[in-house]
């Protein structure tokens, strides 16, 4: 039985901030930079993202003498799906807040 449930706040960041160039392979320190999201958060979100096909890993192929290479991510088909799907769904959200949840039932 696979869970379905609405991905943390960072996860859509990050899925959001890969979908701005799709084909381009980024580093997990440059997302952490970007995002201001802790290393100990970012890649148990990126490993995660991976091994459910979302993201395609890859080592740098061309590091620099004296630094070992780096892990290098981007959206698959799946994850750009998945990203447009999400800025989708934040649009609407902008765009019609009636339709917040509050977190409360009736009146």
């Amino acid at each position: 039985m696979t869970r379905s449930r609405r991905p943390s706040a960072q996860t859509i960041a990050v899925v959001l901030a890969l979908a701005e160039t799709p084909a381009a392979w980024r580093y997990g320190y440059e997302l952490c930079r970007m995002l201001d999201i802790q290393a100990g958060s970012m890649y148990p979100i990126l490993i995660r993202l991976t091994d459910r096909g979302l993201l395609e890993a890859a080592w740098e192929s061309d590091a620099p003498a004296g630094r070992p290479p780096r892990h290098m991510y981007r959206l698959t088909g799946p994850g750009l799906a998945l990203a447009t799907e999400l800025a989708e769904q934040a649009r609407s959200t902008v765009t019609n807040p009636a339709g917040l949840r509050l977190g409360w039932e009736g009146a």
